[in-house]
């Protein structure tokens, strides 16, 4: 079993797009704001919504990227 599973070590470049999904998420005054708004919608709660999307996008790719 163990001949299966290859461990994962070290370090990866793509490691930094988690850092950057956590520092807009902790970040309010990116997103604390009125304009622009979006079909009537403030930017403070469409522009979350989209960095769901944004930030499941960046999981996607540093999937993809660390993939043996």
């Amino acid at each position: 079993m163990k001949d299966t599973q290859k461990s994962r070590h070290g370090w990866s470049w793509w490691y930094l797009l988690f850092l950057l999904e956590f520092a807009v998420a902790i970040w309010p005054p990116f997103y604390n704001k009125v304009d622009p708004t979006l079909l009537g919608i403030p930017f403070f709660y469409w522009g979350q919504l989209a960095w769901v999307v944004i930030a499941a996008i960046f999981n996607a790719i540093v999937y993809f990227a660390m993939e043996d």
